[in-house]
């Protein structure tokens, strides 16, 4: 399928690895000129010259710390032109109410959950003044599926869940798509370390964690390249009239009321 996206400039944040990296390269694939942030300047360059390499297309890296306002302005600034915003970065920490202390709540909610505020707010009215473009945020399930010990990731997944309807709701009467989607475990680095810890918290030992896979529908999590393609298509004009929604990829987690 065709999906129009050839010289569109897209802006994807925590794009040195997992879902942000897959995401890249699919864009890529469809002609697409990419801005590529994150904080590693030395994993985001790697990446870009392996993409341009095989996609010929133009990739320009800028690291930043999603969790600093400043730094978010002039990566706004620096990119204002952008069509599409892929809002991804985010590391909120696992654990319950106890376990969580203010320092880890708060400097996680900075990156992910005010990061894809303060970054939408620089980039939307620009949008808004060009009467196009769309903006996808990468939520998480856990946001309609909450969990206890996962407390301040729900917390800031259910916020983001709102803040793109919201957002969303209203704007198309200005030419601009808002839409999030919401994966469930992802087959990544990060879900690593969150099951290693959710199998010592059962199991006593984190060496099981592969164990959870049994507990997924199809024994397995979803791989980044299937939630890059879900975003892909969601930022291309084929899914124009959508807007103000979010789309679970979680096979069906979700909808069980299963925490995995």
């Amino acid at each position: 399928m065709n999906l129009d996206l050839k010289g569109k400039r897209v802006l994807i944040t925590g794009a040195s690895k997992g879902i942000g990296l897959s995401t890249a390269w699919a864009f890529a694939r469809e002609g697409c000129d990419l801005y590529l942030t994150a904080r590693s300047a030395d994993q985001l360059q790697a990446n870009s010259e392996a993409i341009a390499r095989e996609c010929n297309v133009s990739v320009t890296t800028h690291p930043v710390d999603m969790g600093d306002s400043e730094q978010v302005g002039k990566l706004a600034e620096r990119f204002s032109d952008a069509d599409i915003l892929v809002n991804n970065a985010g590391d909120i920490p696992a654990g319950n109410l106890a376990s969580v202390s203010e320092e880890a709540w708060r400097n996680g909610w900075n990156v992910k959950v005010y990061g894809y505020i303060n970054l939408t707010r620089h980039l939307y009215p620009r949008m808004v003044e060009r009467r196009s473009g769309v903006i996808v945020n990468d939520i998480g399930n856990s946001g309609e599926n909450w969990d206890a010990n996962y407390i301040a990731g729900a917390s800031g997944n259910a916020s983001l869940m709102a803040f793109t309807r919201g957002l969303g709701g209203v704007s198309l009467d200005h030419g601009v798509r808002v839409v999030g989607v919401n994966p469930g475990p992802v087959a990544t680095d990060r879900m690593v370390k969150m099951m290693k810890k959710r199998a010592t918290e059962w199991h006593g030992d984190e060496s099981r964690w592969e164990e959870l896979h049994d507990k997924y529908p199809g024994k397995r999590p979803a791989t980044p390249e299937e939630v890059a393609d879900l975003i892909v298509f969601l930022a291309s004009p084929r899914a124009g009239y959508i807007t103000g929604t979010i789309v679970t990829i979680d096979g069906g987690i979700a909808s069980r009321r299963s925490i995995i």
